[in-house]
């Protein structure tokens, strides 16, 4: 029997790699690249050989993920209880290619190092389940029960290096963010250290402004500083950016699925950066009750993001409704950037809604016509406190 595994080198994954031996099935693992730095896909993949996997994959999804992910996150503005979506937006595209891996192998299983009590669970079974059904799915870890002391005894036994104690942090990172939790961060009240920090400059050392010019079409960002670049480029081109100017930490308490809260760390310098771009070109040529309905849509779409739904039939048809609105979400956006803020001091569009002639105060215009207009505004609180008097 073949299992094919969703690997990360780390101590949860190899510990499965070892169960699902235990189990009797021979093992394919999957490390799919979403922007993982060179040196750890490396180490991922001498890693799995040494344990003796049948087959390793390392499957370079960068610019899916940017393309048909991040650009469609940019377009809904997702934030998720107000950081930027990331984890949490790569993992169906990493169940998505595990699966077809799976497909192509021919097994019987598809297994993850998930725990019972994280939302990644959702996310990679829920994709796995819309996608090949007939899969079996397995997560040792969480149907072991297994703590992380358990997880450190079984390693020792089946001789898996354990990671080293200064890897203290739970780090997840691809190319739209980093994600930091556990150790000394599972106490709210303690302050991070520079240390968990990776992408982000701290911001107090910042020393000089920049203003840097962001261009879109059809709401996807396609030059800065009138640079035109490639997709992985450009957002590795925001998070170089953003992040020499403190741009980008955020510390909040989050409300996982299942209902617990959990403390977490996000470095998001470029998603922060152009998220914030694309939002201020909306309010140039977006009438006011698209950009209404459009935040209802944006939070729906993030909850549906974060609840690991991206196949549902909902998302596609949030998907039509937000293409639609960003035919016109074309032009230019300028932000000045410095310690850690970022804040929009220009925009232009050929789509803008924007009248300087028709608001501005030095310009003659009829102003006598609109006295019907606020004669009648709020009429029906003037009738009620008339009947309620």
């Amino acid at each position: 029997m073949k299992a094919v595994l969703a690997y990360s080198g780390g101590l949860d994954t190899s510990c499965c790699l070892k169960l699902l031996e235990d189990m009797g099935y021979e093992v394919i693992s999957v490390c799919v690249d979403v922007g993982l730095p060179y040196e750890e896909l490396k180490e991922v993949e001498e890693k799995a050989k040494s344990l003796g996997v049948l087959k390793h994959y390392t499957v370079d999804a960068k610019e899916e993920f940017v393309k048909d992910y991040i650009f469609r996150a940019i377009k809904a503005n997702a934030m998720y209880e107000g950081y930027p979506l990331s984890t949490a937006l790569a993992r169906p595209l990493i169940a998505k290619k595990v699966v077809e891996i799976a497909k192509k192998e021919g097994a019987e299983a598809i297994a993850h190092g998930c725990t019972g009590k994280g939302n990644d669970q959702f996310r990679f079974e829920t994709t796995i389940r819309i996608l090949a059904p007939e899969i079996k799915i397995i997560a040792p870890i969480r149907d072991l029960n297994l703590t992380r002391e358990e997880e450190i005894e079984y390693a020792k036994k089946k001789n898996i290096p354990i990671p080293k104690e200064s890897k203290k942090y739970s780090i997840d990172e691809n190319l739209w963010g980093r994600s930091i939790e556990g150790s000394d961060l599972e106490d709210p009240k303690n302050f991070p250290s520079e240390e968990v920090y990776a992408w982000t400059k701290n911001p107090v050392e910042d020393k000089e402004e920049e203003v840097v010019e962001i261009e879109f079409k059809e709401g996807v960002p396609i030059a800065i500083n009138g640079e035109k670049l490639n997709p992985v480029e450009l957002i590795r081109k925001a998070n170089e950016i953003a992040g020499k100017h403190g741009v980008g930490r955020i510390d909040i308490i989050e409300d996982r699925i299942i209902g617990l809260k959990s403390r977490e760390v996000y470095e998001c310098p470029g998603a922060i950066m152009l998220l914030t771009a694309h939002k201020a070109l909306e309010q140039l040529v977006l009438t006011r009750e698209e950009i209404k309905f459009k935040e209802i849509v944006d939070n729906l779409y993030s909850e549906l993001i974060y609840k690991g739904l991206w196949f549902d039939p909902l998302k596609e048809d949030l998907d039509a409704f937000i293409d639609k609105t960003q035919e016109r979400v074309e032009g230019k956006v300028w932000l000045k950037l410095f310690g850690g803020s970022v804040r929009v001091v220009g925009r232009e569009s050929r789509y803008s809604l924007y009248s300087k002639e028709l608001v501005s105060f030095d310009e003659k215009t009829d102003q006598k016509e609109v006295a019907g207009m606020v004669k009648y505004h709020g009429i029906q609180a003037v009738l009620y406190r008339k009947v309620t008097k």
